[in-house]
């Protein structure tokens, strides 16, 4: 185990955990939010197909700099687009999560 990770972790998740006064946060509570914020509109309810691709801007937006996305622009209602680079590794669901909790500490750390 990864101790350094994991402590990297646990304190993200502390941080904004406290910061938004919500219990305790998870991986997809922070792509939410990493996805509203790349968004870059100003905080309004959202619908459940804006929720989800919410959710797939922040993925895209994690993992360019692993080079799997690059952005191509955006589209007329200022939402952004991606097109896939390379294929994502064959991962098991561990790793998967693993990958995904690295590219959101990266993202929050840069």
């Amino acid at each position: 185990m990864d101790l350094t990770f994991e402590k990297r972790w646990r304190d993200l998740i502390a941080k904004h955990s406290k910061h938004f006064n919500a219990g305790t946060l998870d991986l997809n509570a922070l792509l939410f939010l990493i996805g509203v914020q790349e968004l870059g509109q100003h905080a309004r309810e959202f619908k459940k197909d804006e929720k989800i691709a919410l959710m797939h801007i922040a993925i895209c937006v994690v993992l360019l700099p692993f080079g799997y996305y690059k952005e191509v622009g955006r589209d007329a209602d200022g939402w952004p687009h991606f097109e896939r680079v390379k294929e994502l590794p064959l991962l098991g669901p561990g790793e998967q999560e693993r990958l995904m909790k690295e590219a959101v500490l990266n993202y929050f750390e840069e």
